[in-house]
């Protein structure tokens, strides 16, 4: 199937999938006149691809164990648990930074409500 048709068939744009194969999460092949030409487990392929996207993985983290994924089920690949630690750890982190900046922000709503009454009211 060619870049367009798979682009269709997944919901992912043609940049997208140029993206994907810059990347080497997806491959190709050419036609005589140049056209990329996917496999039909392409469509399978690019799903899998989003899905981790989604997970907030980077491209280089989500190549660390695509073939294992696409290969086997996600429960059999071993390669992705140092991926989801990590993940974990730096939302972890993220999560920490702002529930300290959500504190610090309804502190100062406090104290800025104590000093002009009334003047948050809605």
């Amino acid at each position: 199937m060619r870049i367009g048709e798979l682009a269709k068939l997944t919901g992912a744009s043609v940049r997208s999938l140029r993206y994907y194969e810059k990347q080497g999460l997806l491959a190709s092949s050419r036609t005589g006149s140049g056209y990329r030409e996917y496999s039909p487990l392409a469509a399978e392929q690019v799903e899998t691809i989003r899905f981790y996207l989604q997970l907030g993985l980077s491209t280089g983290e989500i190549k660390s164990f695509l073939h294992c994924v696409l290969k086997n089920k996600e429960s059999f690949c071993r390669e992705i648990v140092p991926v989801y630690r990590k993940k974990l750890s730096e939302l972890e982190t993220q999560i920490a930074l702002l529930t300290s900046i959500k504190d610090n922000l309804e502190d100062r709503m406090r104290l800025f409500a104590a000093e002009n009454p009334g003047i948050l009211e809605e």
